[in-house]
């Protein structure tokens, strides 16, 4: 094992001298060419990572040459990854939390399920996003793309009394539909939710198993309690809402206890344009131009995107510290987020992904091999 670490820190430093002695290749020049990166946030915040920004509707970004947001490449910080042999396969478990007064519809559940099922199902092939995974390794051995779908979990345990101050602004005008938010939680809220039905179910908390909580819609999440409109205070940052704070759609982090978890808000998309005008959909992209639904489930098709964000990040950084990310924080999802590649089908039902004979539209992911050969480095497959 040694020895083998010791060949790949010699092929990552090779990567990195080759890319300084390509000048005009550079990060930050292809980055200040993207025009996604106009508005984007930070995608780390203290112990918060792989922080999906949301985006202007009327950003209109087009990032055809597949370039990446951050500055890359991503670098090893000296820790453990997960998928490794030594670890064995990573097994993601859905968390669909729905209470009372917070309805979530079966076929939104069943997609997001059938995607997880699909993405294990392809396991070790070369034909979607989590095959660029193998390049990536640890303390603990080279990443496999082996994924296990843990048995999907239906939450119905009651929503706690708000953690953050639901702003009276936000209760309307947020989702396509003009509706808004009744509650706000925070994330030590969404922690002791995904702890709590873990623990219930008997479930493992170690470096194989990661827990999504996907958070019931007209639910707000913010970092921290209290205030949602002094963003700038405490680095507060929360989903999408009227004050423009447009924090995030979804991040992963690890808790206290290791437990590696993520939270998947509700997607929004087609947010009004006279008062937030955010999305987290593939809509703020001009080549499309509007939301795309190869499943006929809206809801469920813009949310597979971050999840499969997420989940990859998790996987090459699970403690969000000493994993892989870029000289500005920016982790393998981080550097294509929002950046999709060519897409097949017909426009309203675009694709990029065929995973086990069924069509998703994902974002792309980051290679730090295609960076060093192309300079560009997103990938819809390796």
């Amino acid at each position: 094992m040694r020895k083998l670490l010791g060949v790949r820190a010699l092929m990552l430093l090779t990567l990195l001298v080759s890319i300084g002695a390509a000048g005009s290749a550079g990060a930050s020049a292809l980055a200040a060419t993207n025009p996604c990166t106009a508005k984007a946030a930070s995608p780390r915040s203290n112990h918060f990572g792989g922080i999906i920004r949301a985006v202007p509707v009327d950003l209109a970004c087009v990032n055809s040459d597949n370039a990446p947001n951050g500055d890359p490449p991503l670098i090893w910080h000296n820790g453990p990854v997960m998928g490794t042999t030594a670890t064995g396969p990573v097994v993601v478990t859905p968390i669909f939390w729905h209470p009372a007064g917070h309805p979530m519809a079966a076929g939104y559940q069943s997609l997001i399920s059938r995607y997880l099922a699909d993405v294990a199902h392809d396991s070790g092939k070369h034909t979607n996003v989590f095959s660029t995974l193998t390049e990536y390794f640890g303390t603990n051995g080279t990443i496999n793309y082996q994924v296990r779908e843990g048995a999907p979990i239906d939450d119905t345990n009651p929503l706690p009394a708000n953690g953050c101050t639901l702003n009276t602004k936000d209760t309307t005008g947020i989702y396509a539909d003009g509706s808004g938010y009744d509650s706000c939680i925070d994330d030590a809220q969404v922690q002791a939710e995904t702890a709590s039905v873990v623990t219930a179910n008997n479930l493992p908390v170690n470096i194989s198993h990661m827990y999504v909580l996907f958070i019931p819609k007209h639910v707000e999440t913010c970092f921290l309690p209290g205030s949602t409109s002094s963003l700038k205070q405490n680095n507060q940052a929360c989903t999408i809402n009227h004050e423009k704070s447009a924090g995030y759609c979804a991040y992963h982090t690890m808790a206290p206890n290791h437990m590696i978890y993520a939270n998947l808000s509700y997607p929004i998309y087609h947010s009004p344009l006279q008062t937030v005008a955010y999305t987290c959909g593939s809509d703020a992209h001009s080549a499309f131009g509007t939301i795309q639904s190869p499943n006929g489930n809206v809801d469920a098709d813009v949310e597979i995107s971050p999840t499969s964000h997420e989940i990859m990040e998790a996987i090459t950084d699970p403690d969000v510290s000493t994993g892989w990310y870029d000289a500005a924080g920016y982790e393998n999802g981080d550097e294509c987020a929002y950046v999709y590649g060519t897409p097949k089908g017909t426009p309203g039902a675009y694709y990029n992904q065929v995973i086990n004979q069924h069509h998703y539209l994902t974002q792309t992911e980051f290679s730090n091999n295609d960076f060093l050969n192309t300079g560009l480095g997103c990938l819809q497959s390796n």
